[in-house]
């Protein structure tokens, strides 16, 4: 039996409750938030938790293994040091940390503690994405040229963080993951239509060393939600629509292929049109997946598949992303071909700030 807690009840706090209090063998004794309105709601659907303001009740109670943050950004630093350092542990939603140090700190942290970091980009764990991973890894597509992303909807304004932080996290861990390297080459646009200070909608440009280049477009104001990533390879493409109820995933056998001209006025492109294959997909939730996965590495010490060398890197892209978005012109931030090394771009002074109604260590 491992016992957790729960730290945040807010945006997604209450899907990590419902998917934990639904894992047998597993003990989810605390709900951890500021505001006892939200507290007796979660009380009031789970009497069996028990429920505190002070983060203390949950770090010195000797039962809890291990604590599942999901507060904003700006406290996840001091959250996860707080719960590495009372031995717990630490499952951080996404992003890790608001900056590469800070998750260089923690993994280095749990390491020397024995303790497992996990983060939760959720999408890594998802069946759809995971099939792409093992069409790309077997080769199907053959050689991938390039991505383009598409994450938008209208609404779910942040107050404290860009929409890069917020939504293109998720397409920095499913990059990371699909093609096992760090961009060389970060470059972003974008601007704040509804609040100073804050881009609600931003395009960014990403060159990989190995060639493959995509496009990432996200934005908290578009009239319609997408959900859509395409990913061409030389031999085949295919099409991610996460929006989609059945057929989330579509191969097309389609390419195009330039003949050499024999002649100087000759000049060939051939495309090839072929089947459109929608391979078959588990229906699993990608949270319960996740949870599985957290619980089994602290019970094994299995190293996470998102553990913090790969949340590092993701905050890694953001940082550079957001760099290059704030110098108020385009610009390319080269990041170091080191992708186990320390990477540290300059946070502008827009960076998410701590807010003094957050959760923090007493």
């Amino acid at each position: 039996m491992t016992t957790v807690a729960l730290i945040g009840h807010g945006y997604w706090g209450p899907n990590l409750l419902r998917n934990y209090m639904d894992i047998p063998d597993v003990n989810l004794k605390w709900v951890c938030d500021l505001r006892p309105a939200v507290l007796d709601r979660a009380q009031r659907r789970y009497p069996t938790v028990r429920t505190t303001t002070s983060v203390d009740d949950v770090l010195r109670d000797p039962e809890v293994d291990a604590v599942l943050i999901a507060t904003p950004i700006a406290t996840h630093y001091q959250l996860g040091k707080a719960a590495l350092l009372a031995g717990k542990h630490a499952f951080v939603e996404k992003p890790l940390t608001s900056s590469t140090a800070q998750c260089a700190d923690l993994t280095a942290l749990a390491a020397q503690q024995n303790l497992t970091l996990m983060v939760g980009h959720t999408f890594t764990y998802s069946p759809p994405v995971r099939k792409v991973k093992e069409l790309i890894d077997s080769g199907e597509l053959g050689e991938v040229r390039f991505v383009t992303m598409q994450r938008v909807n209208l609404g779910l304004h942040q107050k404290d963080v860009s929409v890069i932080w917020d939504l293109a996290a998720h397409d920095m861990a499913i990059l990371d993951y699909w093609l096992g390297e760090m961009p060389g080459i970060v470059c972003s646009l974008g601007r704040d239509c509804m609040r100073d200070g804050i881009p609600d909608v931003a395009f960014l440009s990403l060159q990989y060393r190995s060639g493959v280049v995509a496009m990432v477009q996200v934005s908290w104001l578009s009239p319609v939600k997408l959900r859509r990533t395409v990913v061409v390879g030389d031999r085949k493409m295919l099409v991610y629509d996460d929006t989609q109820p059945v057929e989330k995933v579509k191969v097309f056998d389609h390419g195009a292929q330039f003949r050499e001209p024999e002649s100087f006025a000759e000049f060939e492109m051939v495309y090839r049109t072929g089947d459109i294959v929608s391979p078959k997909i588990d229906n699993a939730e990608p949270l319960r997946l996740e949870a599985e996965h957290f619980l089994h590495c602290v019970g094994c010490g299995d190293d996470p598949l998102t553990n913090g060398e790969m949340g590092r890197r993701v905050v890694a892209v953001l940082e550079a992303a957001d760099a290059s978005l704030h110098e108020g012109a385009p610009k390319t931030v080269l990041l170091p071909n080191l992708p186990s090394a320390m990477v540290v771009v300059p946070a502008p002074d827009s960076h998410p700030a701590a807010d003094p109604g957050l959760i923090v260590p007493a």
